[in-house]
């Protein structure tokens, strides 16, 4: 099987899960578009690899957006599903994520507390710093990596799963994500993808209790790659503090 025929890679796959590292430019759900989604291509995938007859049982427990990269959890079974969706609902999935932008951050690291509102007619999130009407608490933290190239490297989690959330945050902040037109940046980038991308999970396996750490690796091409340097670094930092802990 051609193993790039797909728009993803597979990072984990077992009878109840599987993970896998979505292509910015896809759909992992279905919209106005009609455009093939995630979900599209890797039922294929599992009904090729498995040659399943009938229709396949794959559910996306959680989204990316269309221009965001990353890692995304599909449920095979019912069961991992519904415990999935608990485990989301219970903000015990933990995310982390790159984002790379062109301004300095206020602060070397923060939490950001805003409050977020979507206009679905528009597919458009704004941010308010106090409580408004049909507005959600939105919070995340980020921590800046470095800068290079003229472009500073964030890693973030967000504490909370609000539509379009770290790229409105981010972009009220004063730092939109490269190449995200919608949320401020000033230009495109060529291929139509943003500069986010869902690198980290951290979770727990719905049946087998197994703890969960996975890591997708960051799209390739020389921008995304020359950042790893600073992932390197940050592992090496950390590999030292236990050392000398």
């Amino acid at each position: 099987m051609n193993k790039n025929k797909y728009p993803f890679r597979v990072v984990f796959e077992d009878n109840h899960l599987l993970v896998v590292d979505k292509d910015a430019g896809v759909l992992v759900q279905g919209d106005a578009t009609g455009d093939k989604t995630l979900l599209d291509y890797a039922k294929e995938y599992i009904k090729e690899k498995y040659n399943k007859p009938g229709a396949v049982f794959l559910h996306a427990v959680h989204r990316l957006d269309r221009p965001v990269s990353g890692l995304v959890i599909l449920a095979r079974t019912s069961k991992a599903l519904e415990r999935m969706t608990k485990a989301f609902r219970d903000k015990k999935v933990y995310k982390t994520y790159w984002a790379v932008v062109k301004k300095r951050p206020p602060k070397w690291e923060d939490k950001l507390v805003n409050y977020l509102k979507k206009d679905g007619k528009r597919n458009v999130t704004t941010a308010y710093d106090k409580e408004v009407e049909g507005a959600q608490r939105s919070e995340l933290t980020y921590k800046s990596l470095g800068k290079m190239n003229e472009h500073f490297l964030l890693e973030v989690n967000p504490l909370t799963g609000r539509p379009h959330q770290i790229r409105v945050q981010l972009s009220h902040m004063g730092c939109p994500i490269r190449g995200d037109l919608r949320y401020g940046f000033h230009k495109p980038n060529p291929d139509k993808s943003i500069n986010l991308h869902a690198l980290y999970l951290n979770f727990t396996h719905p049946v087998t209790k197994e703890k969960m750490f996975l890591r997708a690796g960051v799209p390739a091409n020389d921008f995304w790659e020359q950042w790893l340097q600073l992932e390197n670094r940050k592992l090496k930092d950390k590999h030292m503090e236990r050392y000398h802990g």
